[in-house]
């Protein structure tokens, strides 16, 4: 496991104990951008994919808290929706998983699966901005966030504020179309001293699109299964709850239907992180935010 996370289990095991320690940007107290930072930040240009040997660490199977996560060889094909959370000045300049520095200021991610290094394009499903980034950590771990952006892609993409963002996450390789930004805004960066809810990248564009969350507590391949926890979680007062019936993603006609039991939608990414915990508290482990 990389070094950056090592240090996070103490305060990790705090904060889902007391959740607490979090300002309302979403990251930790001690986190969050730099008293100054640079005001050219909207300049970074995006990552550029290029064929790169795999890094020497960080591309064997490991495991955070109990859970095992197995590192894909290949990146093609990828693309998933979620949330994506960020990271600052707390790792600015500590070791990645990759063996690499990180560098806030850099277009850089941590993700739990992909390759390292790989190369994504994360596009904000509320208001249709995009990068490209490379990926060269191992993360998130906190909640089910699908990947962890570095300060300056979280800032080009206007998640700074809020300090979560619904996006769309795709692999793109050497010679690919670059970012499909629709616009660019020019940013405003305020220091770490006002609070989180108050940095932000402005203007923000209209949403292009309407993305709705849900809580999905389990999947089966069994209808019967699925009515079982979707009856126990609805007299525990979850609700709305309900069975979603899917060809498991394969596209085949012959293809096993996947019952998926979620709860929602919901109406931010801080009510499914507490409806995670009580789920937790339930005995359900793999709950994770899914993005339609």
């Amino acid at each position: 496991m990389t070094s950056r996370w090592l240090s996070l289990i103490p305060l990790l095991m705090l904060l889902s104990a007391c959740g607490t320690l979090t300002r309302p940007g979403g990251y930790y107290q001690d986190d969050g951008p730099e008293a100054s930072p640079p005001g050219d930040i909207a300049d970074i240009p995006d990552a550029v994919p290029k064929a790169e040997p795999r890094s020497a660490s960080g591309n064997k199977p490991y495991s955070v808290f109990g859970v095992a996560y197995t590192p894909l060889t290949d990146a093609n094909g990828y693309r998933e929706r979620g949330v994506a959370s960020w990271y600052g000045k707390k790792f600015h300049g500590k070791r990645t998983s990759s063996g690499e520095s990180y560098d806030m200021y850099a277009m850089t991610a941590a993700h739990k699966t992909l390759p390292l290094p790989s190369y994504v394009r994360v596009r904000n499903l509320q208001n249709d901005r995009a990068v490209i980034v490379r990926v060269n950590d191992r993360g998130p771990f906190l909640h089910n966030r699908v990947i962890d952006l570095s300060y300056a892609a979280a800032a080009k993409l206007g998640i700074l504020g809020t300090g979560t963002g619904l996006v769309e996450v795709e692999a793109v390789g050497p010679g690919e179309p670059a970012s499909q930004v629709v616009k660019t805004f020019p940013l405003q960066i305020i220091p770490s001293a006002v609070a989180a809810e108050e940095i932000s990248a402005a203007p923000t564009p209209a949403p292009a699109a309407n993305p709705k969350l849900y809580l999905q507590v389990g999947a089966f391949t069994r209808r019967d299964n699925a009515d079982s926890l979707r009856d126990r979680l609805e007299r525990e007062a979850l609700r709305p709850i309900f069975v979603h019936s899917s060809d498991g993603g394969s596209g085949g006609a012959d293809a096993a239907p996947v019952y998926r039991v979620r709860i929602g939608p919901l109406a931010s990414v801080e009510e499914g992180d507490r409806l995670t915990q009580r789920v937790v508290q339930l005995g359900i482990s793999d709950a994770r935010i899914v993005v339609e």
